[in-house]
C-alpha cells in the first residue's frame, strides 16, 4: 500500500455545499424511524438528522462496483476497496431550524495508515462545519475507515465477550431490510452492503445486510430523546466496534451519569457493537 506521504497533499482539501432543511424530508426521516412526522418549520432539527442533508449527487457512471462514488474527487484515492464509518464527534453549538438554509464546509483534517489484525487500514478524518442563516452552528468530525477486500466469509469471534454494563434504559431493535433501504434512500447512499444481500454475502463475505453506522448512532440518540425529552444534547461522540446485521436483532442502551449519558448498542450475542457518549 502507498505510504502516508502519497496522501499528505489531500490534507486541508475543502468543499462547500448548500442545502435547506426541508420540512418534508424531515418528516420522511421521522417516519423511517417510526416517530410521528409532526415536524413544522421553526422546529429544532434533532441531533444527527443532518445526515439526510448535503447528499453528494453522483451520476450512475461515477459509481464504483460497491455503489460508493469513485474515490479521488474529494476523498483521497486510497488503495483499499472497503470503506465504512468508524465513528465521529459532534458539537451542537446552536440549533439548526427546520425550514432554514444551511451551508457545510468540509475539510480533510487527517489521514493515517495502519496495519491491524485484519490487514492494512486507513483512517481519514473529515471535519464538517455547518452554519445556518438563522444562526445555527454544528461541527462534526467524521472518521472513515478503509479496509482490504474480504478474502474469506465473515466469521464471528469464537470467544464471546458479553457486555453486562448496567443500563437505565434498554430497547430491542429489529433492523429489517425496509428500514435500511429507506435510510439509504434518505441519505442517497448507494453502498450495496445495506440493501443488496447477494453482493453483501458473495463479494463482502458478510452473513447479512449491514446496519448503517450513522443509523445506529441516530437510534442511540433517539433513545435519549425518548427518555429525556427536555434534554438538550450539546456534545456527542460515537465509535463503531462490531457490525450489526439485518437478520439478527440487536439492542440499544443508555445510562445517565450527571450531564453525561452513556449509550451503547449490543449485537444478538450481547457483545458491544457501538459505544457513545452525549453531554446534556
Amino acid at each position: 500500500m502507498s505510504s502516508i506521504a502519497d496522501y499528505s497533499s489531500w490534507i486541508g482539501r475543502q468543499k462547500t455545499q448548500q442545502d435547506g432543511i426541508d420540512r418534508q424530508r424531515i418528516q420522511t426521516m421521522a417516519a423511517t424511524l417510526d416517530i410521528s412526522p409532526d415536524f413544522n418549520n421553526g422546529d429544532n432539527l434533532p441531533p444527527l438528522w443532518h445526515w439526510i442533508l448535503f447528499n453528494d449527487i453522483h451520476r450512475a457512471s461515477e459509481l464504483a462496483e460497491d455503489g460508493h462514488a469513485r474515490k479521488g474527487a474529494f476523498l483521497p484515492p486510497i488503495e483499499l476497496p472497503r470503506r465504512m464509518w468508524a465513528g465521529g464527534r459532534f458539537e451542537f453549538l446552536q440549533p439548526l431550524i427546520v425550514g432554514d438554509k444551511i451551508k457545510r464546509v468540509s475539510t480533510i483534517k487527517d489521514i493515517k495508515l495502519k496495519n491491524g489484525k485484519s490487514g492494512a487500514l486507513a483512517f481519514v478524518t473529515v471535519e464538517h462545519e455547518i452554519r445556518a442563516e438563522a444562526g445555527g452552528h454544528w461541527v462534526e468530525e467524521h472518521d472513515i475507515v478503509y479496509r482490504e477486500a474480504a478474502n474469506a466469509p465473515w466469521q464471528e469471534l469464537a470467544e464471546v465477550v458479553v457486555d453486562d454494563e448496567v443500563a437505565d434504559w434498554s430497547k430491542e431493535i429489529l433492523a429489517n431490510p425496509v428500514l435500511l433501504f429507506r435510510y439509504s434512500a434518505l441519505t442517497f447512499n448507494g453502498h450495496r452492503i445495506h440493501y443488496d444481500r447477494v453482493y453483501c454475502q458473495q463479494q463482502e463475505g458478510y452473513p447479512g445486510l449491514i446496519v448503517h453506522g450513522p443509523l445506529t448512532a441516530t437510534l442511540l440518540l433517539e433513545l435519549l430523546r425518548e427518555k429525556l425529552p427536555q434534554a438538550i444534547v450539546r456534545k456527542f461522540k460515537f465509535r463503531a466496534l462490531h457490525p450489526l446485521f439485518d437478520h439478527l436483532p440487536f439492542s440499544i442502551h443508555g445510562r445517565v451519569e450527571g450531564q453525561r449519558v452513556l449509550l451503547w448498542a449490543k449485537d444478538s450475542r450481547q457483545q458491544r457493537a457501538m459505544e457513545a457518549e452525549a453531554i446534556i
